[in-house]
């Protein structure tokens, strides 16, 4: 879900469209400014994605539930730092 969540603000415009307004009075600066916050949460969201990714196709990891448990917590708590950097670079470029 969180993975879906920065999808969507990321390359979906939801980010631009929530701290910069809707198209037609969007301010540029604004925009570009949030665009540096996706981009700076990338790796992040990279970090996340291969964390969760890895939990599940390692044999070894995911028939021990403390240790797949342990691994998609951190994935989770990388997803929201991700958010973060989106949430915190988007209400600092709002005009």
């Amino acid at each position: 879900m969180l993975a879906a969540l920065w999808v969507f603000s990321t390359a979906g415009g939801w980010a631009v469209s929530a701290f910069c307004g809707d198209a037609e009075e969007r301010d540029g600066a604004c925009a570009a400014d949030v665009a540096m916050a996706e981009v700076a949460s990338v790796p992040l969201a990279v970090v996340a994605a291969f964390i969760a990714v890895t939990a599940w196709a390692v044999p070894a990891v995911r028939r021990r539930y403390d240790r797949l448990d342990g691994l998609l917590t951190v994935a989770a708590l990388v997803w929201v730092a991700a958010e973060g950097v989106l949430f915190v670079g988007g209400y600092v470029a709002k005009p």
